[in-house]
C-alpha cells in the first residue's frame, strides 16, 4: 500500500469553510497520489481554536473548549473525506472533553476507515509542557486496531519514546506517531522514538509533524518537524530503516510504500529477531554485578 504522512501547518483561519476547504485539498492530493493512509499530526487541531478569535486561540484553556466544541463537526468532515476517497484517515489530535475517561480534557487522535469506521486513541503520557502548563490528561487504554490495511497502532508523540507502550503493541503492523515538537532537539526524539518501535516490533512507524510557526497559539507556536516512514533495517527493508523522510519544515506529504509481506517476512526470517527475543531479556535487570575499578 501507498501511504501519506503530513509535515502540516497550522493556519489561522477564515472561517469554518476555509478549514473543510484546506482539509478537503490535502485529502485530495494524497488520494489522487495513489495513498490508501493519510497520517495528520498531534494538536494540528489546535488551528480550529482560531475560529473564536485571536484571544481565545492564544489563552490555553479557552483554546482546549474552543476546539473540543467543534470536534464533532471536524470528526464528521473526516468521516466524509474518508468515504468520498476511499481512504484511511487519522485525523490531527486535538484536546477532547471526556469525563467517562479523565476529569480533565485528554489529547485524543481519531483514525476513520472508508466504509465509515472510526477508533480513538489517547495519548498516555504528557509531557511537561502538557501536565505543569496546560492540565491535559492521560485518557484511554492503548488499542490496536484491525483494519482493511493491517494491524494499526498509535503512539502520540512522546508516548512513542517509552518501549513498553510500543511493546504493549507489538503485534501491529503499521505503528502511527503523529508529533507537533517545538525545537529539533525534540523532532530528533521522537524520531529516535520512532524509529526504535519499528526495530523492536518490526514493524513499519510513521511519523507525522506540525511544522512552522503560529503566533497565535501558546500550545504550538513553534513547531519543528518532516514526516518519515521507517522500518527495522533488516531484510526486505533499507539498510538505514528510512522508507522515506520529508524536508525539515517543509509543509506537505511525504509518501512510502509499505509492503505486509515484508512485514511478515521479516519477523520470520530477519538477520535479527528482535520482537520473538524481547523475552530474552526479561529479568535480567535485578542480576547486574556491580564492579568498582580503580
Amino acid at each position: 500500500m501507498k501511504v501519506a504522512t503530513a509535515s502540516y501547518p497550522a493556519d489561522f483561519l477564515a472561517d469554518w469553510d476555509a478549514y473543510v476547504a484546506k482539509l478537503k485539498q490535502w485529502v485530495s492530493e494524497a488520494a489522487g497520489s495513489g495513498a490508501q493512509l493519510l497520517v495528520f499530526p498531534e494538536y494540528g487541531a489546535m488551528e480550529l481554536a482560531t475560529l473564536d478569535g485571536r484571544d481565545v486561540a492564544l489563552d490555553l484553556e479557552a483554546s482546549i473548549h474552543a476546539v473540543a466544541a467543534r470536534i464533532p463537526a471536524v470528526d464528521a468532515l473526516h468521516s466524509d473525506l474518508a468515504g468520498r476517497f476511499g481512504v484511511h484517515i487519522l485525523a490531527a489530535s486535538a484536546p477532547v472533553i471526556d469525563p467517562s475517561v479523565a476529569a480533565r480534557p485528554v489529547n485524543r487522535a481519531r483514525l476513520f476507515t472508508p466504509t465509515g469506521g472510526m477508533g480513538v486513541q489517547d495519548k498516555q503520557i504528557m509531557t511537561r509542557f502538557e501536565r505543569e502548563e496546560w492540565n491535559i490528561a492521560s485518557g484511554g487504554p492503548l488499542r490496536l486496531f484491525e483494519t482493511a490495511l493491517g494491524k494499526i497502532g498509535i503512539l502520540i508523540c512522546y508516548d512513542s519514546e517509552f518501549p513498553l507502550l510500543g511493546r504493549a503493541l507489538r503485534d501491529v503492523d503499521i505503528l502511527l506517531v503523529p508529533s507537533v515538537t517545538e525545537a529539533l532537539s525534540g523532532h530528533s526524539r521522537v524520531r529516535i522514538g520512532a524509529q526504535a518501535r519499528a526495530l523492536e516490533a518490526q514493524c513499519v512507524a510513521i511519523m507525522s509533524s506540525v511544522v512552522g510557526t503560529a503566533d497565535w497559539s501558546q500550545s504550538i507556536d513553534e513547531s519543528v518537524g518532516r514526516g518519515a516512514v521507517f522500518g527495522p533495517p533488516d531484510v526486505g527493508f533499507p539498510a538505514t530503516g528510512i522508507l522515506a523522510e520529508g524536508a525539515l519544515n517543509v509543509p506537505g506529504w511525504t509518501y512510502a510504500e509499505v509492503d505486509l509481506d515484508a512485514i511478515a517476512h521479516v519477523r520470520q526470517e530477519g538477520v535479527t529477531l528482535n520482537k520473538a527475543h524481547w523475552n530474552d531479556q526479561l529479568g535480567r535487570d535485578d542480576a547486574v554485578d556491580v564492579t568498582v575499578l580503580r
